[in-house]
């Protein structure tokens, strides 16, 4: 049966799965959730049964991407894409319009999500998070809130993630649907992502960087701890652009290593060349 579960510092989530969809319960869940994040549900039963009956093949294929891509899997990513409902994210919250009939697409591609930013597709929001490793005592930070779905994963995976959004009618939108998933460990803001978290004095085990940048933001990498990981697409915004993984080992030292070919639009940021397209992708 679909239900609604919340219990401190989780959130387990079961809208429909088999036989529980003829009863109706996952979609009226879903859409109990939607109204308490102020968003329209926009499903019919019939939707929502297609889109649930993807989600096995959704799982399938972050695993093998995952697989053919790092050699291995981790159960601990797998667990929190199978958790998060990433129907639940789909919206474009510039036209109000939701999107979540399209979720668990077989092909995964971006989706627009209004104001310039963009739902990144799965498998790659899949692989950022698998390269830095997230642990249960980590601390992470994300530049780029987006949809939010990126730092929902990660709140399932850390003791706290901390996301910024530079886009405030995106950001102030996307920070009432974590409530009603009993997300709480999320916390987000509307900012300059140039700048990370200053306040956070302790920084971050954990940043991932969701828009292209031409150089890495000095602040990201003082903020970035000792023993810390970050992923960051580097490149000239619309063109070549790669993802580099940063680490800082235990005497502070930075290193560096350039990863896979990407695409991501530009972080929109004072401190940048001026002219930069606006729109985090997440």
């Amino acid at each position: 049966m679909g239900t609604i579960q919340r219990a401190a510092g989780t959130a387990l989530i079961v809208f429909s799965v088999g036989a529980a969809a003829a009863d109706g319960s996952g979609l009226r869940a879903f859409e109990t959730l939607m109204r308490e994040s102020g968003r329209t549900p926009g499903m019919t039963s019939r939707q929502f049964s297609l889109v649930e009956a993807r989600k096995t093949g959704y799982l399938k294929s972050i695993s093998a991407y995952l697989k053919s891509s790092l050699g291995v899997i981790d159960t601990n990513v797998m667990r929190a894409f199978s958790e998060v409902p990433r129907e639940y994210f789909m919206y474009n919250y510039e036209t109000d319009s939701p999107l979540a009939a399209h979720a668990y697409e077989g092909t995964p591609h971006p989706w627009a999500i209004g104001y310039g930013s963009y739902l990144s597709d799965y498998r790659a929001q899949a692989y950022m998070t698998q390269v830095v490793h997230p642990g249960p005592s980590d601390v992470t930070l994300e530049i780029g809130t987006g949809s939010g779905f990126q730092s929902a994963i990660l709140s399932r995976m850390v003791r706290d993630a901390y996301s910024i959004e530079v886009v405030s009618a995106l950001g102030l939108k996307v920070d009432r649907i974590y409530g009603p998933l009993g997300y709480t460990n999320v916390h987000t803001r509307v900012g300059d992502g140039f700048y990370g978290w200053p306040e956070a004095k302790e920084g971050f085990d954990v940043i991932i960087v969701t828009c292209a940048v031409p150089f890495v933001p000095p602040p990201l990498l003082q903020q970035l701890k000792r023993n810390g990981r970050m992923i960051i697409p580097i490149g000239q915004p619309y063109k070549t652009q790669y993802l580099y993984v940063f680490t800082k080992d235990a005497n502070g030292r930075v290193h560096s290593r350039k990863d896979v070919r990407t695409y991501f639009v530009p972080l929109e940021s004072p401190a940048l060349v001026a002219g930069s397209p606006r729109g985090p992708l997440s």
